[in-house]
């Protein structure tokens, strides 16, 4: 395992690559690189480089797995799992300076984009040109399309339009060795050999560092109609998800909050978009998009008609694109809202959706029997719940065994339910212990060969997923 150690005369070697500005160690760049949005957890790498070029990346990285210096690869820091702490120390690679979208082919329906470029600026370039990128994390305005390779992101919009693995073509790679790949290739049907940009698609940057990113896109849908639904009844709305789609529709995006979630989301905005009468328990907040508006508003009838099944109240329906903007503001501000109210600590769970209220109705009584609180909200869509827990006394869920024990009912329980421990989140560090829950031992082995055929030396994302030393 990397266990160097980042010397001066290491530290002058990369500067003499890429410049003194962008190799820094001072106290203040130590603590900003030291941390994500996961949890409150801290760890000072030794040195922070920036590099520019993939050549850059590869020298570096040559110097690195010769010296066994471990290496953190990071985009925007946005993770909430820890996967861009550098809990070994050793080297802080950031890719924020890759930020240039290099081409938008409007014929073949593609772009190439490096990593550091932010998710909302790439959709609003190739939205210009008439076409969509629709992956949406939470977190678009300023995580990274890297980042989002590094974890097969998701979003609201996944219900219809699947994660970011669906719109990844080809990936140029950097090894731990320094050696530069391109993993596939630029078209849409490839059955040669292994599918190695789906294997690099979510790996958390322990396989190797990407530099240059092809995606697909598809026309830019011309309409958008957006409801609320609100139930009294938190179970009540989660069932109501299936059954739109047994009804046969399917929506651009269907997001369930739970009213604590949007309490909380609207205090912090200081809006009253979302009208909070006494007994509500949750919303759903449900968007239909195509090219017809007559259709989408049949669909939007027959979508009603569903929910009148399910208690639901008086629906909301946005006139305007102003409406619709504030009630996707609402959502996106759930997590940044719940952590500043307390809830520190975050699970990502996915299950089939029509298992989704047995999965709410589990992770109620869970709390109930260890003394916490949960909000909860998320992707119901695609049964992808996000689990805010706010505990009296443990902030922290990393490296603390009495909430590894109080969170391992709600593990076993998803995997009773044919779901696993994370949908768009990865696994990074904190989620390591729930790994034996979802995956046999033969899973386990056959990806520790995997890192090791990719990172002899483990070097890249060290710890992350999975120790590698476990057997």
């Amino acid at each position: 395992m990397a266990n160097g150690v980042v010397t001066a005369s290491i530290v002058e070697q990369f500067k003499q690559l890429i410049g003194n500005d962008f190799v820094v160690a001072d106290e203040e760049s130590l603590h900003k690189y030291g941390k994500d949005e996961t949890e409150n957890l801290l760890y000072l790498p030794a040195v922070v480089v920036k590099p520019k070029t993939a050549a850059e990346i590869s020298a570096i990285l040559k110097i690195c797995n010769e010296n066994l210096l471990p290496v953190t690869p990071r985009g925007a820091g946005t993770g909430l799992t820890g996967g861009a702490l550098p809990h070994l120390g050793g080297v802080l690679l950031s890719t924020e300076r890759f930020n240039q979208i290099l081409d938008i082919d409007e014929r073949n329906l593609q772009v190439t984009t490096e990593p550091g470029v932010i998710t909302e600026v790439l959709q609003n370039a190739v939205k210009e040109k008439g076409l969509f990128y629709p992956p949406d994390p939470a977190s678009k305005g300023s995580c990274f399309i890297g980042g989002n390779i590094s974890e097969n992101s998701g979003g609201p919009k996944a219900v219809k339009y699947g994660v970011v693995k669906d719109y990844v073509l080809n990936l140029e790679v950097v090894l731990a060795s320094g050696e530069i790949i391109w993993t596939g290739s630029n078209v849409l049907k490839n059955a040669t050999g292994y599918n190695l940009t789906q294997l690099i698609v979510g790996s958390e940057g322990t396989l190797g560092i990407v530099t240059k990113i092809v995606l697909r896109l598809i026309p830019h849908p011309k309409f958008d109609l957006l409801m609320l639904a609100p139930f009294n009844s938190l179970e009540k709305a989660s069932e109501a998800v299936s059954a739109i789609f047994r009804a046969g529709i399917t929506p651009s995006a269907m997001e369930l909050m739970e009213i604590d979630a949007i309490t909380l989301a609207s205090k912090m905005l200081d809006s009253s978009a979302v009208p909070l009468t006494d007994g509500l328990a949750a919303h759903l907040i449900i968007e239909v998009d195509g090219n017809n508006l007559d259709v989408l508003m049949n669909e939007m009838e027959a979508i009603s008609e569903v929910l009148n099944s399910y208690e639901v109240g008086e629906i909301y329906f946005a006139e305007d694109a102003e409406q619709k903007n504030e009630l996707w503001k609402i959502r996106r501000k759930a997590n940044e809202a719940s952590v500043m109210a307390g809830y520190t600590i975050e699970e990502d769970a996915v299950v089939p959706r029509a298992e989704l209220p047995k999965l709410i109705r589990g992770v109620k009584e869970i709390a109930a029997n260890n003394g916490f609180k949960v909000v909860c909200y998320g992707h119901a869509g695609d049964g992808n719940l996000h689990i805010r827990i706010n505990h009296p006394t443990i902030k922290n869920s990393y490296n603390n065994s009495e909430m590894t024990a109080a969170l391992m009912p709600l593990f076993e329980l998803i995997a009773s339910l044919g779901g696993t421990i994370s949908g768009e989140h990865g696994v990074g560090l904190i989620q390591k212990p729930f790994l034996k829950t979802v995956f046999s031992e033969t899973h386990l082995r056959l990806m520790r060969s995997i890192k090791k055929t990719f990172d002899p030396n483990n070097i890249l994302n060290a710890g992350k997923i999975f120790d590698l030393e476990s057997h």
